[in-house]
């Protein structure tokens, strides 16, 4: 009896359609990879840019309205909620240098009100490493940032 060839056939076809499929999917993961990255904002990485980190540093160790520095102001808002039985979580802090030794800092706030109604404000910043100087650039951040007069005295 002669060997059947239509299984021989089906079975290479089967192996072919497997090789197609498989690079298909690397294909769209690699192009996904791709559009992921060219879609992230320009932000710098403080870790890898000493300047960056240091504006950072700027920032947070500023003084703020009622608090010794704007992260002990951010970090006891959020733990006070807390202990009123209120959500609150205080985002990751990026920094994007805008020009130069300008940099600006950006952190964002989610609080959950009385009536269980979330709420999101984002502070940003914007540090001067060459005047060493924090202004806010942002309503919510004017709030927790004392003017310059204010600071003086």
């Amino acid at each position: 009896m002669p060997p059947n060839d239509s299984s021989a056939g089906s079975a290479l076809s089967s192996f072919t359609m497997v090789r197609v499929v498989r690079f298909v999917v690397v294909v769209v993961l690699a192009f996904g990879a791709m559009y992921y990255v060219w879609l992230q904002p320009p932000t710098v990485n403080p870790i890898v840019d000493s300047r960056a980190a240091e504006a950072l540093a700027l920032v947070q160790n500023h003084r703020a309205i009622g608090y010794p520095t704007i992260l002990q102001a951010m970090t006891e808002h959020v733990r006070s909620m807390r202990e009123r039985n209120l959500a609150a979580r205080l985002g990751e802090w990026r920094v994007k240098q805008v020009e130069g030794d300008l940099y600006e800092i950006r952190v964002q706030l989610r609080d959950q009100g009385v009536t269980g109604q979330w709420f999101e404000r984002e502070f940003i910043w914007h540090a001067d490493l060459a005047l060493k100087k924090v202004n806010a650039a942002s309503l919510p951040a004017d709030g927790f940032t004392p003017k310059d007069a204010e600071v003086e005295h």
